[in-house]
């Protein structure tokens, strides 16, 4: 009988949620056996030519000297393609999964309409017991400029302009419209779209490029009064230059979902900026069910097929 060797699960997560991820993959994977990496011995280790992973120590994956690729039950990888690209770069796929599209677009409408809505303004009132309303100003109105406009920025591009907003792109690579909006590139596309927004949304991945790329200088460019929403990665935006344009006012509000350091530590000034409300990284959740219906999918049809799923361009980091 032919022996195949268990599929490891690396991850940094703790004991209860390793334990859930588990008993989903392996539910979804009835003919593979999926093992925590410290529970395989070293000839188990040695036939791994696939891994699972949720954010891992990259270190870990070392251990595993004939690993072809990589599945990870995550959409953010960037991490992982760091460490690995000098590590025998075994092919790495990242999370593609619809399901945490239309999370990320729930999550994006949600807080543009509190933007929107005034809803920070409200509350700020409400412990100075005024009643003031706010000046209504339609959707239509309001340009949502979206900083990436993958999987996740086209998704929350659709759900916006379903809502009624004026939508705007801008990407790395050129394209003058997608989902039949303006859509920008380069240096220069990126000047327009932030001189456009009324509230900025950040999307990208996080990449060599894309690290700091909205510092002091950048984020200058966006109009007095200007709303920003970060559901991406921490380090796209350079903390200190956020705080300075908060402190003067130039930027009005910020909703922040991710951090340079995560958990944000208590003594970060962002905890008790008036005008800065603070996410616990919580925008768009993985679907354990749906996330592990998709790995268990890529990683049959590599069994059957020997087909890879897409991934990550090493080049690109994403």
């Amino acid at each position: 009988m032919f022996f195949r060797a268990p599929i490891p699960f690396v991850s940094s997560l703790s004991t209860q949620e390793e334990r859930d991820w588990l008993i989903a993959l392996s539910k979804a994977l009835p003919e593979e056996a999926v093992l925590p990496l410290e529970k395989l011995s070293a000839a188990e280790r040695a036939m791994a030519d696939v891994a699972i992973v949720a954010n891992p120590d990259p270190t870990m994956l070392i251990t595993l000297p004939n690993l072809v690729w990589v599945q990870s039950v995550w959409a953010g990888v960037e991490k992982l393609v760091s460490a690995m690209k000098d590590q025998g770069s075994p092919l790495i796929a990242r999370l593609i999964d619809p399901e945490l599209s239309n999370t990320m677009a729930e999550a994006v409408l949600a807080w543009v309409l509190y933007l929107h809505r005034d809803m920070p303004v409200y509350w700020r009132q409400q412990q100075d017991i005024n009643w003031q309303p706010q000046p209504y100003i339609p959707a239509r109105e309001r340009t949502i400029g979206l900083l990436g406009m993958g999987q996740l920025g086209k998704a929350a591009a659709a759900r916006l302009q379903e809502n009624g907003f004026s939508v705007i792109g801008w990407r790395k690579q050129p394209a003058t419209e997608q989902l039949g909006i303006p859509c920008y590139s380069g240096t220069d596309g990126l000047k327009e779209v932030l001189g456009q927004a009324d509230i900025l949304v950040v999307l990208l991945p996080l990449t060599a490029e894309t690290a700091g790329l909205l510092d002091l200088q950048t984020l200058q460019q966006l109009r007095p009064g200007t709303r920003i929403i970060n559901f991406a990665r921490g380090p796209i935006i350079d903390e200190d230059a956020l705080l300075m344009l908060m402190i003067t006012g130039h930027i009005a509000h910020a909703v922040l979902d991710v951090f340079s350091y995560e958990p944000l530590p208590r003594s970060h000034p962002f905890w008790h900026h008036p005008n800065i409300t603070v996410l616990p990284h919580i925008s768009a959740p993985t679907s354990r069910h749906s996330a592990a219906q998709i790995v268990a999918n890529n990683i049959t049809t590599y069994r059957h097929l020997r087909m890879l799923p897409e991934t990550v361009d090493y080049s690109r980091g994403y």
